[in-house]
């Protein structure tokens, strides 16, 4: 039997159960459709930075599977179109669970079981299915911590092997890679990345080598820090499924049980993959929570209009350091420390009062790794506004957050090299720096250096009024 393997975010062989069963059935049809969002209604397409990614690990897919198939358009008519054209007697794919997903395959697959296919799909993106983990009550959770208790009670499949061998149905059908036009253009901002990143299965298995090699040992402490390599940077290969979650999981315990890799910094790695994983349950369960606040009662806080502050947030022209660090680091690289993603969302939320979703918009543009479950979950986590989050008052100081995180300013001077001759004593707030100190570094605050956009102490006071009338709200609504 010929079998179609559509392929989205699962660009992997090695535990690839829609393949690996394809693979045993006879000839493959391996497809991937790139789908235009004007047709699909999708609210929250792919942006700038992860189209590159996706360039590049669906090159790194095709040197492995050179069957593949590249087409654009909508997969509801594709899919069935192709299937007819091509002969198959099966469709199979691996189960994708952004709330449009889940609506296109569940047209999909019925359109295809009406004609009579075999279709199938898999879990491979996730190690438990959202639906799997419930409350004792029965319903979805809400809180992560119980979330994590249940799940480690919970058995995980060990990952499959790539199939041994793939043959390919000649088709002489598809476009080529390049006509899908995912990569920058004019100006080709992500220049320079290809040094920074590999995308792509091999890519995958390095990072993650590389990060139990040299990463995991301090891991609990460290992944604060981002002037310390303790992070694993897997979550863009996890997105786009250049490895997957259980492949992840199986050999980080591995390293714990047969190598000694300390078991609670090897937990709290696990704990990490787990809020992914409990991100995905929310989303699931709760499919508004990319353009809605999850906790209703947050309609009600007065957020200021968007104006100069949000591009200069954007720019890393705040004039806080560890913030504009961060933002930098985002332009830059496609990518932020969590550490100082945390920050630099509060500071937008908090210090500037615009709301969260200026912000889940620009990191879905910008991010390497911008995965629609994490981005809109964590978002709303900083905001207050959403499951298990953290308590709005808590305002994050980047005066200390820069001290206590980046306690030797290396970060802060990669990122903001206008300010690396000024000493650790005036590093974090270079604002109540003595003109002396700031003279001898080269800086001129408004000209070399902005000003900072807000005063912290007043910042945080305007936040916590605008914050009583989501108080009065809730008061209201209970």
């Amino acid at each position: 039997m010929t079998t179609l393997v559509w392929f989205r975010q699962d660009l992997r062989t090695i535990d690839n159960p829609a393949l690996y069963e394809a693979a045993k059935k006879g000839l493959v049809l391996p497809v991937f459709i790139l789908e235009d969002p004007d047709q699909t209604g999708e609210d929250h397409p792919l942006g700038g930075a992860s189209r590159w990614w996706l360039h590049h690990s669906l090159a790194a897919l095709k040197r492995k599977l050179p069957g593949l198939v590249f087409l654009r358009g909508d997969a509801r008519h594709l899919i069935p179109q192709l299937a007819g054209q091509a002969g198959v007697g099966a469709v199979h794919w691996n189960r994708c669970y952004e709330p449009h997903a889940i609506g296109r395959d569940r047209d999909i697959k019925s359109a295809l079981k009406d004609d009579g296919y075999d279709v199938k799909s898999f879990k491979a993106a996730l190690l438990y299915e959202p639906w799997e983990l419930e409350t004792k009550a029965g319903g979805p959770f809400k809180v992560y911590s119980p979330f994590w208790k249940t799940a480690r009670q919970h058995e995980i499949d060990p990952p499959l092997p790539a199939p041994e061998k793939v043959e390919f149905l000649a088709l002489d059908e598809g476009e080529a890679l390049e006509s899908l036009k995912l990569l920058p253009q004019t100006p080709n901002w992500a220049a320079g990345w290809d040094d920074l990143w590999q995308p792509g299965e091999k890519g995958a298995e390095e990072r993650l080598k590389s990060f139990l090699n040299d990463g995991l040992d301090g891991y609990g402490e460290l992944r604060n820090r981002p002037d310390r390599p303790n992070t694993s940077r897997l979550s863009p290969h996890l997105h786009f499924g250049d490895i997957s979650p259980r492949t992840v999981w199986f050999e980080t315990r591995r390293r714990m049980n047969e190598e000694g890799a300390p078991a609670g910094d090897g937990m709290k790695f696990l704990s990490e993959l787990a809020w992914r994983e409990f991100s995905y349950h929310l989303l699931y369960h709760f499919p508004h929570l990319p353009s809605e606040n999850w906790r209703p009662v947050f309609d009600a806080y007065p957020w200021r209009e968007a104006g100069d502050e949000l591009a200069r947030w954007q720019e890393g022209r705040t004039g806080y350091p560890i913030v504009d660090a961060g933002m930098r680091e985002l332009w830059q690289t496609g990518y932020m420390h969590n550490r100082v993603r945390m920050v630099a969302a509060s500071f937008l939320i908090k210090h500037l009062r615009l709301d969260w979703r200026h912000g889940e918009t620009w990191f879905r543009d910008t991010l390497v790794d911008a995965d629609l479950a994490n981005n809109s979950a964590s978002w709303q986590w900083v905001a207050g506004s959403g499951a298990d989050a953290a308590p709005y008052f808590r305002i994050f100081n980047p005066i200390t957050q820069g001290q206590k995180f980046d306690p030797d300013g290396v970060y802060i001077r990669r990122w903001v090299p206008e300010l690396e001759k000024l000493g650790n004593a005036h590093l974090f707030a270079p604002f109540d720096a003595p003109p002396e100190a700031l003279e001898r570094a080269g800086v001129t605050l408004g000209e070399t250096y902005p000003h900072p956009l807000v005063d912290h102490a007043s910042a945080r006071q305007a936040a916590l009024k605008g914050y009583e009338a989501v108080k009065q709200a809730g008061q209201i609504a209970s």
